[in-house]
């Protein structure tokens, strides 16, 4: 399989992670009376997979580099990954093969004039596009209102809010997210398969380690491996002007060859309810700028 990547250590810790959340009663393996570690052991997953155990625990330590991607998807199988941890699996290889050059990074301006008019003719969700690393690089100005608590936060960095600066260094954000907890974990998730599509990002390394480094919650969720390529559902928020509000959220990808991976991400409200009209009271921040 050849020497080690760079990735090595998120390979190993992520299959090993993945190995000990499985018990052998889950696969239709016999539990046996003495198992010294948690979970399968590397044995166990090598039979599952339908390799030697000494080719499977040369991938567990990180040489992955030129593995099939039958015999990854025979991994994922056998580890029950998710379809988002099987593309984070997929991601690591990946990034895992040698290349004679390094490859340019795509641009990451300012959203491009016609996506800003995009988001800007929709008055009645709020809109706004992210990157990889969850900053905020467009938004409409609803958007703007319904997250001025994260857009007037000392963790915006000039212009560019990020979600994942809010979540774990600004304490306003624990009364802003209802479910602070299950978007912390979500937040993480994104940033840990964002990692994986894209190692070389220095900036994000950068954000992980400053959040790794300030916040005990960052650092033990980060440690935890979760991965997830898509954040959707309900979101619950508790406004300083509004009050409470429901709304569902959707993401949508926004991405070519020029430039970096980015989603296209609305908050609707069910009309007919209270927050549709908590949401239209938001309406008149519009022409007022975060901030001012």
């Amino acid at each position: 399989m050849g020497s080690p990547p760079p990735n090595r250590d998120d390979i190993r810790d992520f299959l090993i992670s993945r190995r000990a959340r499985l018990t052998p009663e889950q696969v239709g393996l016999p539990s046996g009376n003495r198992r010294r570690v948690k979970g399968l052991r590397r044995e166990e997953v090598a039979v599952l997979s339908g390799v030697s155990t000494e080719w499977y625990t040369r991938l567990e330590k990180g040489h992955i580099s030129g593995v099939s991607e039958d015999v990854l998807a025979a991994v994922a199988r056998a580890l029950q990954l998710s379809d988002d941890e099987r593309g984070y699996l997929f991601d690591l290889a990946k990034a895992a093969r040698p290349t004679r050059r390094t490859p340019p990074r795509p641009r990451e301006p300012v959203a491009e004039t016609p996506v800003q008019w995009l988001i800007d003719s929709v008055t009645l969700s709020a809109v706004f596009v992210r990157n990889g690393r969850l900053d905020v690089v467009a938004s409409n100005a609803l958007a703007r209102a319904l997250h001025a608590p994260m857009f007037n936060s000392p963790t915006t960095d000039g212009s560019i809010a990020n979600f994942a600066r809010f979540h774990f260094l600004d304490p306003a954000s624990r009364e802003f997210f209802v479910d602070w907890e299950s978007g912390a974990a979500a937040t993480v998730a994104l940033l840990r398969a964002e990692a994986g599509r894209n190692p070389g990002d220095r900036a994000l390394r950068e954000l992980v380690g400053e959040l790794s480094t300030v916040s005990p919650e960052f650092r033990t969720m980060w440690a935890s491996h979760d991965v997830r390529s898509r954040h959707e559902g309900l979101k619950r928020l508790q406004h300083p002007v509004v009050g409470y509000l429901e709304l569902t959220y959707q993401a949508a990808e926004l991405s070519n060859p020029t430039r970096a991976a980015r989603s296209l991400n609305l908050y609707t409200a069910e009309p007919g309810t209270s927050h549709e009209e908590n949401l239209k009271l938001l309406t008149s921040w519009s022409a007022v700028p975060a901030g001012q």
